[in-house]
């Protein structure tokens, strides 16, 4: 990450009203509540990025009343870069503070060279553990997440390293990631044998990515699971951001790894100029939309947004403001969809 302690800021202390309009949601059948939104630090902490900048959305989250900061020992880059860049302001600005922070990490999928930097295995995910606990500086966190179901390794081997963890004092609770519904029943069923609750699922959900609504979030419902739904505005395009072309410093431009121009169709355009007529209507942002949209689900125990400027929290926790749709709002939304 760049450093830009030449002008660095002042000595943090926190907005004393931070929870004052931040909405907390029990997550499934626990004793943990998670904030409405969720901030996510999987783009803009790399090493590549200003310190300064990371140091800002951080503290803007926090005064905002955003306590969880969700974290992967792969998010970078390189590898391990924002749980080091994280670890450094943590210790900055947070650590007088640890108590009132929620700090999850993952692990899952590649991470280092050879056989055990990758997937599911015990040897994997406790390592992998110990790594970004270094890295970050941390005793323990408060979420352990397995990042991705492994084909190959016994499921009974994962979840017995998720219950292990728990055990050894470095994670309060486990989840998962990106697993289907009936794999979710499964590991759900092993960890509650062990003894340690599968707490949360974090799955891939927003107004054009809906597996989760084929029964996932039915299954989550029954099993007293929450759910923290990442990727929320479709890495951009639900937003204003691509309604006049592409900004040179849009993801689809800048990093097309996760999000191709070539994606962003005319059809998908005529989409969003849509929506984003009906959320102006709502009094809202497309984001702000998009948010309340899955907020409206009480199954969704919080939204997972990542931002690249402290000013772009502010708009997403607006979107608490109006989670409420009429059938008719919602009606439009489905019809713009299937257009």
């Amino acid at each position: 990450m760049k450093i830009n302690d030449q002008e660095p800021l002042p000595v943090y202390v926190p907005d004393p009203s931070r929870y004052d309009n931040m909405k907390f949601r029990r997550c499934g059948k626990s004793g943990l509540d998670l904030p409405a939104i969720s901030l996510g630090l999987w783009h803009n902490f790399g090493h590549s990025d200003d310190l300064k900048v990371g140091r800002e959305i951080l503290r803007t989250a926090f005064d905002l009343g955003i306590t969880h900061f969700d974290l992967a020992n792969n998010y970078g880059p390189p590898y391990g870069a924002a749980e080091e860049n994280f670890g450094r302001i943590l210790k900055k600005d947070f650590l007088a503070y640890r108590d009132e922070l929620l700090i999850s990490s993952k692990a899952g999928w590649d991470m280092w060279p050879g056989p055990y930097g990758n997937f599911g295995s015990k040897k994997y995910l406790v390592a992998s553990l110990d790594q970004s606990l270094k890295r970050m500086g941390l005793d323990y966190v408060d979420v352990f997440y397995h990042h991705r179901p492994d084909p190959d390794t016994p499921l009974e081997e994962t979840m017995g390293a998720l219950d292990l963890i728990v055990r050894q004092g470095k994670a309060l609770y486990v989840g998962i990631s990106q697993y289907s519904a009936a794999d979710t029943i499964k590991a759900a069923k092993i960890l509650k044998e062990l003894g340690t609750p599968c707490l949360i699922h974090q799955p891939r959900y927003n107004m054009m990515d809906r597996w989760v609504e084929k029964d996932l979030l039915n299954v989550l419902d029954e099993s007293g699971i929450g759910a923290i739904a990442f990727s929320p505005l479709e890495q951009g395009v639900l937003t204003n951001k691509y309604l006049n072309g592409f900004p040179e410093d849009s993801r689809a431009v800048k990093d097309g790894r996760y999000l191709k121009s070539s994606n962003i169709t005319s059809a998908v355009l005529s989409q969003v100029k849509k929506l984003n007529d009906l959320a102006e209507e709502r009094g809202q942002s497309l984001a702000q939309m998009a948010i309340a949209w899955l907020l409206k689900s009480p199954t969704i125990t919080s939204v997972l947004v990542g931002v690249s400027k402290a000013s772009q929290l502010q708009d997403n926790v607006n979107s608490l403001k109006n989670l409420s749709f009429t059938e008719d709002e919602l009606l439009k939304i489905e019809t713009i969809l299937k257009s």
